[in-house]
């Protein structure tokens, strides 16, 4: 066992010998492939999102060096005709390019020394084959093929990370239009030279990378166009392979005894492709093994370059953090992103990277993005507090005070607290309707998220209440109805909360309940409210 050539199973056996989340339904869509034209694939998901395991899974599945039928035991991918076809067929390359990364040693001899060592391992495992290069990986790899006529299947797990830590581009000196090649040149002529080559094809029965972000793009092509992409936003049939399903978390839940309801609420909210309901699979299981629902996110070490993104000045950029803290989405064109994290041109562009990092969802068939859960939106707000954005800061905690003087039936505050809010945001704070006074409310309301699920245009049997804000199961606060009035009175709000009986729909939920009644003169330019506590 290798290195890098034939690693065997011992790392998958780890996994599957815990509690295993059966993520082989992944083989038959890479088997599907293997020898075709379509045989090199690169699944890009966030941190912690299950790209190594499942690396690792196809390592033991491929290696010839080792028998894995029984791991595979029981499990989705036995049930598929491919499976006995290819099962421990194949010599299998192993990188993890993070191993080499993590060394700062080798900052300026990193490629080279990626070769070198796989090198050193080919000819030892295949000793009595004649190089014709010793020093370039593909004409090594060749050679073995002709000599053996044995494919390799070719893993790389996190493919950019180099990409991230090795950016630069250096110019020459005196010459300003011309570029030296830098590690990350040299890194995509290796990959380039591996995958796009006349002997490629015949070397690779197929290839499969891991990362964040989807292959760079140098203007509008890809530096590796004949590889299949499956990211955050286009993860076409493996929407499912990478994360946890709700189904499978429910089932988590029932074996562990623990909270659904509380799962949801802290991991659930990714949308990928099909897949409208995604975990994070670090944060889920975590929360079983500590029994205990918080921010396990902290670890994943992405928090200093949102700070960066969240800075830019890009134009509407802070407006569309503030909706999304609220609750609301926001329309995003992902199609502008050259996948390069230190190339940001546009607003666009930081919400597509925040995307890839997991920071974002996003919903394709709405091309809209928002903050997909509990734990990220801490995360969101933590790395706001450590940037010098004060007017998002002031607006956070002036919400808690509203949302305070909201429950202790303080009206003046309560019309105060509005107006402020409006004052502070006019950007996005604009009125024109009852709609766009649901928005500003939905804003001056972010800081309730932490206590309360928050419900816009809620069905109530007679009509729709515009806002309804019912306290979350550890929280020991009233339910809100809310309902708003454009040029008319608070008066008229509570008497139509009434009228339509809105309060008996969310009596099952909680006992106390306080009613609102919030609107605006837009000759005054003033807000008043009117709170009363209702007794089902």
């Amino acid at each position: 066992m290798g290195t890098y050539i034939n690693r065997g199973n011992i790392e998958f056996r780890d996994i599957v010998s815990h509690e295993y989340v059966d993520k082989t339904s992944l083989i038959p869509l890479i088997n599907a492939r293997l020898n075709s034209e379509s045989r090199y694939s690169c699944v890009t998901r966030c941190r912690r999102f299950g790209k190594s395991m499942a690396a690792k899974m196809l390592c033991a599945y491929y290696d010839k060096s080792c028998d894995s039928r029984e791991l595979f035991r029981g499990l989705m991918a036995e049930q598929d005709k491919s499976f006995e076809t290819y099962l421990n067929k194949y010599n299998v390359l192993y990188l993890d390019v993070t191993s080499f990364t993590a060394r700062p040693e080798m900052r300026k001899n990193i490629v080279r020394t990626i070769q070198e060592d796989i090198i050193y391992e080919l000819k030892e495992a295949f000793p009595d084959v004649k190089y014709k290069d010793n020093s370039d990986l593909m004409d090594v790899l060749s050679s073995i093929h002709q000599a053996t006529e044995e494919k390799f299947f070719f893993i790389i797990d996190e493919w950019d990370a180099i990409c991230r830590e090795f950016p630069e581009r250096q110019k020459m000196k005196g010459d300003p239009d011309t570029v030296t090649p830098t590690i990350l040149d040299e890194y995509v002529m290796l990959l380039r030279r591996l995958f796009k080559t006349q002997n490629s094809d015949r070397v690779f029965a197929g290839a499969y990378l891991t990362g964040i972000l989807p292959i760079k793009r140098y203007n509008t092509e890809s530096a590796l166009n004949n590889f299949r992409e499956y990211s955050m936003i286009n993860p076409g049939k493996m929407s499912t392979s990478l994360g946890f399903t709700h189904d499978e978390v429910v089932s988590l839940c029932r074996k562990n005894n623990m909270n659904i309801q509380e799962m949801e609420r802290w991991y659930d909210g990714y949308r990928i492709g099909k897949a409208s309901r995604m975990f994070n699979p670090y944060s889920v299981m975590r929360a079983i093994d500590e029994e205990e629902y918080r921010s396990y996110w902290t670890t994943t070490g992405a928090a200093d370059s949102v700070i960066t993104y969240i800075q830019m000045n890009f134009d509407g950029l802070k407006d569309d953090i503030i909706r999304m803290l609220a609750g609301e989405r926001v329309y995003v064109n992902t199609t502008e992103f050259l996948n390069d994290m230190q190339v940001i041109r546009s607003k666009n562009d930081v919400l597509t990277v925040l995307i890839h990092l997991g920071y974002l969802s996003y919903d394709r068939d709405t091309y809209e993005c928002y903050i997909p859960n509990k734990e990220v939106a801490d995360e969101m707000n933590n790395a706001i507090k450590a940037t010098s954005w004060t007017p998002l800061a002031n607006t956070i905690q002036n919400s808690k005070f509203l949302l305070d003087a909201t429950i202790a039936g303080n009206e003046n505050a309560v019309a105060q607290a509005i107006d402020l809010a409006h004052d502070e945001n006019t950007s996005i704070l604009a009125y024109n309707d009852e709609n766009s006074l649901a928005c500003v409310l939905t804003v001056a309301y972010i800081w309730a998220r932490n206590e309360y699920v928050i419900h816009r245009e809620y069905a109530t049997g007679k009509g729709y209440a515009d806002l309804v804000m019912i306290p979350r199961r550890n929280v020991s606060k009233p339910a809100l109805v809310i309902e708003l009035k454009f040029n008319n009175t608070a008066d008229t709000a509570i008497d139509q909360i009434k009228r339509k009986q809105y309060p008996a729909k969310i009596a099952e939920y909680t006992g106390d309940i306080l009613l609102v009644g919030i609107s605006y003169d837009r000759d005054s330019k003033q807000h008043t409210c009117k709170i009363e506590r209702y007794s089902i």
